[in-house]
């Protein structure tokens, strides 16, 4: 059967299943094809599928004229990338975004508009590198974030770095991206130190908006992603963020499997906060993103009698030091405490309150025991209520730098409250 003898209802099917390029093609068969290639319901059934888009909008969220419009808008504006790679990362900010919408929308308000192709030229120039593609398609959508002061009404402040942190000891790290300004001028001030930099083709593309120095560099000749360590002034020490393997491509243009450790790391960022492994926490009056993990497997969790723990830990790469045997690794650890609606049994009795009386901390490393606390707390007693959300505690251990694996256990004892 001739294409032309085909009925209106199956050439819209027809079109649908061939997608929006061999649907172009189509158009130019005939007037016909032409007017039903050109339908905006079916161009917004491939902006919708391909681009996640429900109106029509060109790249900047401009209005567009119609879904074909939108849709050539947008194939023209990444003309010089892969357009896999394009909706992968289009998938990648949208996930992310649409999060921040609904749990963290100060946060939200904070990531830039997308860098235009002069913007990336300029950076190139001035450092000497060529970014990875898909870190040139991430800054496409999204030049880093612009940072300034929030406060919630009351004495509540945000630290508003997307890709979250910490705090232990009152030592705060909170990680936010960095736009192609910043890049250039945090890169320059640290190859003054790191003369490596700009020979290996490193920039720094993440930092911490608090006082702890925390950096993050993309290695623009392999597209790995690194952080620096505690020796990263003297020795240039970093921890790959990234296995080598799974990156690939990053500046090849021809194929389509194009992907570099800043699009993986943001990927798993992404997973994770859509799945609640990390959430929005408050410590002391300030809101963040807290990396430390809050359902298992990478968070323990047990109810006894009433009486919920959960606990989980991190490493603190900008504190490892290789070259310290005794205590070359620190992890931060947190441990959550808060009584179920039922209240606390204790020698069979029901409370509707309890509160801390004793703790036991075992941390071990290849066997050996690292520390052993065992008695009173010390310090805080926190009382438990129902509905009164979490007693935190937050502190940290050091193990050596030859540890192959490591653990802590222990429990807690509670008395009726007072």
């Amino acid at each position: 059967m001739a294409l032309e003898a085909v009925g209106d209802l199956a050439l819209h099917i027809i079109l649908l299943k061939l997608g929006p390029k061999d649907t172009a093609k189509v158009s130019c068969v005939s007037k016909r094809h032409r007017d039903s290639a050109s339908g905006d319901h079916l161009w917004s059934k491939f902006c919708l599928d391909d681009l996640d888009l429900v109106s029509p909008q060109d790249p900047h969220g401009n209005p567009a004229p119609s879904f074909k419009v939108a849709y050539q808008l947008w194939r023209e504006a990444f003309a010089v990338y892969p357009w896999p790679l394009v909706l992968r990362v289009k998938r990648c900010w949208g996930r992310i975004r649409s999060w921040l919408s609904n749990n963290f929308p100060v946060a939200e308000a904070t990531l830039r508009g997308g860098a235009s192709e002069s913007d990336i030229e300029q950076l190139e120039n001035l450092l000497e590198v060529k970014l990875p593609l898909p870190t040139r398609v991430l800054y496409r959508f999204h030049d880093g974030q612009e940072l300034a002061a929030k406060k919630l009404s009351g004495n509540s402040h945000f630290l508003l770095g997307i890709m979250g942190g910490y705090c232990f000891n009152n030592h705060w790290v909170n990680v936010y991206l960095l736009s192609l300004s910043a890049v250039i001028v945090k890169t320059k001030a640290v190859a003054y130190r790191l003369g490596f930099l700009i020979k290996y083709k490193y920039i720094v593309v993440v930092g911490s908006s608090t006082a702890s120095i925390k950096l993050f560099f993309l290695s623009c000749r392999n597209g790995q992603l690194t952080v620096g360590a505690r020796n990263i002034l003297t020795l240039g020490e970093m921890i790959q963020c990234v296995p080598n393997l799974l990156f690939r491509s990053v500046h090849d243009s021809s194929g389509d499997q194009q992907q570099d450790a800043m699009l993986l790391w943001l990927e798993e960022h992404g997973h994770r906060l859509e799945s609640g492994i990390i959430k929005v926490c408050e410590r002391k009056n300030i809101k963040s993103i807290s990396l430390f993990p809050e359902v298992p497997p990478l968070c323990s969790v047990v109810v006894t009698n009433g009486v919920e723990i959960r606990a989980s830990a991190v490493l603190v790469p900008e504190f490892v030091n290789s070259l310290d045997d005794f205590r070359g690794y620190l992890f931060a650890y947190s441990i959550r405490m808060s009584l179920q609606p039922e209240g606390c049994i204790i020698n069979g009795m029901t409370f509707d309150s309890c509160q801390l009386y004793w703790r036991h901390l075992l941390i071990q490393f290849n066997g050996d025991i690292r520390s052993n606390v065992d008695g009173e707390a010390i310090g805080k007693y926190p009382l438990l209520r129902p509905g009164e959300g979490e007693f935190v505690y937050e502190s940290f251990t050091r193990l050596p730098a030859s540890s192959i694996s490591g653990s802590a256990e222990g429990y807690f004892k509670f008395v009726r409250g007072r």
